[in-house]
């Protein structure tokens, strides 16, 4: 049975939906911190997370695998820069801080960053 199994979809097809949580990825990567509505950092710190995870293996293997995902310049900048930083800490790399609504829509924004 698949109950309780659900992801969210943004009102998306799951090429979309791909497409945003990387691009999404890779601009928090590249930029350190990212403003995206709560429900979108939500799904992209689990994410983030993982391929930090990932990177602090250091390999050529975990290198190459980053680089598949995401891209050759944001594996790069985990791999050399991020995943150094996290070396002794077991996980929560990420920090989510509330904003106020965005005045068009009311949507619940916030800031998410690198710890």
């Amino acid at each position: 049975m698949n109950h309780s199994n659900t992801k969210r979809t943004f009102s998306r097809e799951k090429g979309q939906r791909d497409a945003l949580l990387k691009t999404l990825s890779v601009s928090l990567i590249k930029l350190g911190k990212i403003t995206t509505t709560e429900a979108k950092a939500s799904s992209l710190r689990s994410i983030v997370e993982k391929l930090v995870t990932k990177g602090r293996e250091g390999t050529l293997n975990s290198h190459r695998l980053l680089a598949g995902k995401i891209g050759t310049v944001a594996a790069n900048k985990i791999v050399k820069d991020i995943a150094p930083k996290y070396k002794d800490r077991k996980g929560g790399y990420l920090r989510i801080t509330k904003l106020s609504s965005r005045i068009n829509d009311g949507a619940k924004m916030v800031q998410i960053e690198f710890v």
